[in-house]
């Protein structure tokens, strides 16, 4: 799906506010560091867009979880960031559309009433006016309750921007799927080969008839605070459902090269290409959400991806944040 809004550079409040101005957290506050290593990535599944492949990686910073709607609302307190899902997309967003049909908002998953054909996904999808990361059902909703789950309706432009004031980077996209295994070679899930270990959800999914039943066996019909899963053998939450990351690669389904070779700190392609929507560039994100289901969408699997614009905003896409730097010794390290 295109998304259809334009980013406005961040603005920052007047220097008579300047010293009352809320200030990122330290750099590696909240953050684990990944040691980096050799290991094989990819689909298990024959998914040609990607491919069994192996990395070599050099240590680095991730997000314990995903950033939050509480640590968003700190960017924009300090920064009076507008996001794209906020802003009235001009023509040069969305040509041909006329003036009376451009609004604010973005997309929210809306259950049909009856069974569809899964590949028709528009029958699930709604551009709802006024939707944003602090409505994320549209006009009437708030986060009022939900500071610690993750933000979303946010684009790959509003993550970057936040990425940018945090000190910090997305991830690559090797570097996400890497911190997510935890160490685990070629298993199926971020926590190893079984689906539900004594019988435990381990991940914010689907559970029930795609897209119209959701018996949330998990506890949780949306987002759920960042923490509410176990961590990963690295100490990452989240790493499987609840919302999309993005990642810093822009999308090709060839970016991984034929395999033979060992990538060394991959940062994907120089170019995008998405055969369905030539010269339309597009970034990848990967983690799945709590709408994937073994029925229709993989995307929980560590090895799968998925890939929309820059600008695109939805009501299950959010962001954690990577950064480069040395581990000193007193840092909480992947194990």
């Amino acid at each position: 799906m295109r998304g259809m809004r334009s980013l406005l550079a961040v603005s920052l409040f007047g220097a008579a506010l300047a010293a009352q101005e809320p200030k990122p957290l330290p750099p590696t506050d909240g953050m684990v560091f990944v040691a980096g290593g050799e290991a094989v990535l990819g689909s298990q599944c024959g998914d040609r867009d990607a491919p069994l492949h192996r990395v070599r990686l050099d240590g680095f910073w991730l997000d314990a979880a995903e950033v939050t709607n509480a640590q968003f609302a700190r960017f924009v307190a300090a920064t009076g960031y507008v996001t794209d899902a906020e802003r009235v997309p001009g023509e040069a967003d969305v040509p041909g559309l006329p003036a009376d049909q451009r609004f604010a908002g973005s997309l929210v998953f809306t259950p049909p009433p009856d069974a569809v054909d899964l590949r028709h996904f528009w029958r699930w999808w709604t551009f709802v006016r006024g939707a944003d990361w602090r409505h994320p059902t549209g006009p009437g909703s708030s986060i009022d309750d939900r500071s610690d789950h993750p933000v979303v309706h946010v684009s790959w432009r509003d993550a970057s921007a936040y990425a940018a004031w945090a000190g910090k980077r997305l991830p690559t996209e090797a570097e996400w799927e890497f911190a997510a295994r935890g160490g685990l070679d070629r298993q199926r899930y971020v926590w190893g080969d079984e689906a539900r270990p004594d019988g435990r959800w381990m991940a914010n999914i689907w559970q029930g008839t795609f897209p119209r039943e959701n018996r949330t066996e998990d506890g949780f019909a949306t987002t759920n605070p960042v923490q509410a899963f176990p961590p990963n053998r690295f100490g990452l939450f989240g790493m499987s459902g609840n919302v999309w990351e993005w990642c810093s690669d822009r999308y090709h389904p060839n970016g991984y090269g034929d395999g033979a070779a060992v990538l060394v700190n991959p940062q994907g392609p120089a170019d995008s290409f998405d055969p369905q929507e030539p010269g339309v560039e597009k970034r990848v994100l990967r983690g799945g959400s709590y709408l994937c289901s073994d029925v229709y969408c993989l995307g929980y699997l560590p090895g799968t991806r998925m890939k929309s614009t820059p600008d695109t905003s939805l009501c299950h896409t959010g962001f954690r944040c990577a950064l480069s730097a040395p581990a000193p010794s007193t840092a909480p390290q992947a194990r």
